[in-house]
């Protein structure tokens, strides 16, 4: 069996990827799973860019096949912003209930047709050969009135799905995975690890 090491500290992320890599015959690990404490800067101007550097950087350290992602919230009316810096905003150790409180209040009095946004995900493999492939996933939605929901995290219980009436906080596991940025992406990264 062979090993994969997702470049992520982040449980809830780690949850989501092993569902949906499940049918891989690997091993995937988390960077704690695999022992590795690594601070890497992620100075890219892009999802895709951030990506492959974190990936780039834990393959050179281990020699594995490495996936790394990053991703984030795009709403169009705040110049689609959070954006790259989604974890970061507002401060790294910043609540995503204060985070999610500060963007509903910044599209205040905005109607619904003008809340249009979505999670974007982009998901590099760095191969210990020096290749390196990127796909990208998105999930459409709005951004709500008020947070929703207990499932999923961090900008989950504000991201409204017209189609489904509800917010991503709101659809189960399952049903997040199928149509979720993430979901998209890592079914598309499957596909180059075949």
């Amino acid at each position: 069996m062979k090993k994969i090491i997702f470049a992520t500290g982040n449980q809830g992320k780690m949850k989501e990827i092993r569902e949906i890599l499940a049918d891989l015959d690997a091993e995937v690990l988390s960077l704690k799973d695999a022992g590795i404490e690594a601070d890497i800067v992620e100075d890219g101007k892009t999802f895709e860019e951030n990506a492959q550097i974190k990936a780039k950087a834990i393959c050179e350290m281990t020699g594995e096949i490495v996936l790394a992602d990053d991703s984030g919230l795009e709403i169009d009316y705040l110049n689609k912003e959070p954006g790259i810096y989604s974890a970061r905003y507002m401060g790294e150790d910043t609540s995503y209930r204060i985070k999610n409180a500060n963007l509903i209040r910044r599209l205040e009095g905005v109607p619904d047709e003008q809340r249009t946004a979505r999670f974007v995900c982009a998901i590099a493999a760095a191969f210990p050969d020096g290749a390196v492939k990127t796909v990208r996933g998105t999930m459409e939605g709005r951004i709500g009135y008020e947070e929703k929901g207990e499932n999923g995290f961090g900008y989950d219980p504000i991201f409204y799905l017209p189609e489904y009436g509800c917010t991503s906080a709101e659809l189960s596991m399952e049903e997040k995975n199928k149509i979720s940025h993430r979901g998209k992406a890592l079914r598309a990264i499957k596909d180059e690890l075949r």
